[in-house]
């Protein structure tokens, strides 16, 4: 399609909406003006939400959305929004639940019909340009929609109506409420046996991970499988995340040239992923890989820990400082271009060494995936040592050669578009993981980029006043601050504060606590809504428990304020965190997978938490031994200089 086309996207910011900018479709972004226009000219809203780096979104805006006769007709009868869910993910919750009540099924990109006043009342996530896979076509299901709007509107009111009262019904979850009132009789070793088992029922002991295809990394059931596998010396849960975290690294969904891991595998292996790269999978692969080094201190989870990092630093990387969201799965309109190689193309540049790498890395004539090669590692490397008479430290310096030459080689390609948005909780979770990495490898420079990262994100988000933001793009702050955003940087603050020692960190995150429960907190209850009450642009105020493709921002931020509790002597947000928890109990026995961050709490409060001070002149040596240990249960204080904390008192 030609670039004679524009329309109001063009005046945005985002990657992914600028992409849309230039189709023939009248799209328009989510504001007052867009959405009292559907009100004024009484059409069916069309929401469309997706992010820059979806392959899917790509596929359907060629065959759809850039299609003349397509975009005649959704102009001519709906208005027409596109959404970065990245920017607005309250939206992107709120219409993605719709859509899962609809069609039992949700993803993006998610397209979703508004009533004129914006009540959901159809959708689905990737429509074919004609009718595929038991899939209704596109152009069928704007034809569908257009009539019964125009001939019985009022069932359409009346499908908006249940599914909005639905959705509003299931914002307070069914809880069971325990009748325990005391916390050290709520969560015990059995009951953490018991969340462990449930996880390791759809455990994949060959390949690693849970569940079949498609696969994603899910590293909360994982971090919870070490904690509770350490603690209770439970062999078959340290086994499971051990076997579990060596599968991505050594699988095709790692890139084993830049380093980075792609969102998720679209097999059982973890050989073929979707090959978009998340800043936040990378942020939080960083912190389970510590975790698991911590333990095993094996190094290969070292390595996986640095090249992983390297790949944030050397490709995402800002000029501010900060970290871009993602890299795209396409280039050139071809999935996985950019990463994968024919046998031939690695023999041109490799020469002589190109037999021996094709062995490390599962090279074939005919390749693995759609006639060419994505690099994986099946062998141990130690038999191909011995096979070719060496020693494996020999090998791993040939390999490092190797991979360098080849990464110059694909550095000259066309490169996937990355999404320049600096997101604050995608960063923030970075943050967490460079603190992490810092402490267990004992290294001052990602102890310096950790600082370093720290005062960016403050600089940028949080130096306007009062008013906080989720996203910064070109210069231009978006969008007010949700409840990850605040829950993942008080985290990231928390660690910090560990690592170094200096308080201003924890008064940063008592204060921004303090303003999260001013201003998120659910009435008479311990948890809290995804948006600030003083936002007015969405229907209705969902609080979120499960985990996502990040931790639960509720699960998270109860953890921050248990922590403050303790160390600033607040007995009241205690009580109120472990009767939350009891709360969630039942729940988080039937779901642990999607409820890992609540039951990694749970297990820290089986185990009883470490209260760790230490003060005086000479201490930084014990700090930083005690840093290195797997100690996620602690509460950790340390000064050279007399502290006002109650944590320090006398």
């Amino acid at each position: 399609m030609g670039s004679y086309y524009s329309n109001e996207l063009l005046k945005e910011q985002s990657v992914y909406l600028l992409q849309h900018a230039h189709n023939p479709v009248n799209w328009y972004s989510w504001n007052d003006k867009s959405l009292l226009l559907a009100k004024e000219q009484q059409k069916i809203i069309l929401l469309s939400i997706g992010y820059a780096a979806c392959h899917w979104c790509h596929v359907m805006e060629r065959e759809s959305f850039e299609d003349e006769a397509v975009a005649a007709l959704m102009n001519e009868h709906f208005i027409n929004i596109k959404v970065d869910g990245e920017e607005r993910p309250d939206l992107d919750h709120l219409y993605m639940e719709a859509v899962q009540l609809i069609s039992g099924s949700g993803g993006w990109p998610l397209n979703v019909f508004l009533t004129p006043d914006g009540k959901p009342f159809y959708g689905g996530t990737y429509f074919p340009p004609q009718p595929l896979y038991n899939r209704i076509s596109w152009m069928q299901a704007l034809q569908s929609i257009i009539k019964i709007w125009k001939d019985d509107p009022s069932k359409i009111e009346l499908q908006a109506s249940n599914l909005l009262n639905h959705i509003q019904a299931n914002a307070d979850l069914p809880f069971v409420k325990n009748s325990i009132g005391n916390i050290q009789e709520g969560f015990d070793e059995q009951f953490c046996e018991n969340i462990a088992d449930e996880i390791l029922k759809t455990a994949d002991t060959e390949n690693g991970g849970f569940g079949t295809a498609p696969k994603f990394p899910q590293f909360t059931s994982i971090q919870y499988l070490l904690g509770f596998g350490y603690f209770y010396k439970h062999e078959v849960s340290l086994q499971q995340a051990k076997i579990s975290l060596g599968a991505l690294l050594n699988g095709g969904i790692f890139d084993h040239l830049a380093g980075g891991i792609s969102r998720y595998s679209t097999d059982e292996e973890w050989l073929v992923p979707h090959f978009e790269k998340m800043l936040y999978d990378n942020a939080l692969l960083v912190s389970v890989l510590c975790d698991a080094y911590q333990i095993f201190q094996d190094p290969a989870l070292e390595e996986g820990i640095l090249k992983t990092i390297d790949f944030c630093i050397s490709e995402l990387k800002t000029k501010e400082g900060a970290f871009y969201s993602s890299i795209d799965a396409d280039s050139e309109n071809e999935e996985g271009k950019f990463y994968v190689w024919s046998k031939g193309e690695i023999q041109e540049v490799l020469g002589a060494e190109a037999a021996l790498f094709c062995e490390c890395y599962n090279v074939s004539d005919n390749g693995n995936w759609e006639g060419k090669n994505i690099l994986h590692k099946k062998k141990l490397w130690s038999e191909i040592a011995l096979r070719n008479e060496m020693d494996e430290n020999s090998l791993k310096e040939k390999m490092a050669v190797a991979e360098s030459k080849l990464l110059n080689k694909r550095n000259q390609r066309i490169k996937p578009v990355i999404d320049d948005k600096i997101n604050l909780s995608w960063n923030a979770l970075m943050l967490t993981a460079l603190t992490k990495a810092a402490a267990a490898l004992e290294s001052d420079n990602l102890k310096k980029e950790a600082i370093q990262l720290y005062q960016v994100l403050k600089s940028i988000f949080f130096e306007k006043g009062d008013q906080h933001y989720h996203s910064f793009c070109k210069g231009e702050l978006k969008q007010q601050a949700f409840l990850d955003d605040y829950a993942f940087f008080i985290q990231a603050g928390i660690h910090l504060y560990e690592l170094v020692g200096i308080e201003t960190y924890l008064e940063d995150a008592l204060r921004f606590t303090k303003k999260v429960r001013s201003d998120f907190k659910q009435e008479n209850k311990g948890f809290y809504y995804f948006t600030s009450h003083e936002q007015k642009d969405i229907r209705i105020r969902k609080p979120e428990w499960f985990d996502g493709a990040t931790p639960s921002g509720n699960a998270v931020m109860l953890e921050n304020c248990y922590y403050l509790s303790r160390i600033m002597d607040l007995k009241d947000w205690q009580e109120e965190v472990d009767q939350s928890l009891l709360f969630m109990k039942g729940l988080v026995q039937k779901f642990p997978h999607s409820l890992g961050s609540f039951a990694i709490s749970m297990l820290k409060r089986a185990k009883g938490i470490n209260e760790i001070k230490i003060t005086g002149f000479e201490i930084q040596e014990m700090v930083t031994a005690i840093n290195k240990l797997y100690l996620p249960n602690k509460i950790f204080s340390h000064s050279i200089k007399p502290s006002k904390l109650p944590f320090l008192k006398n």
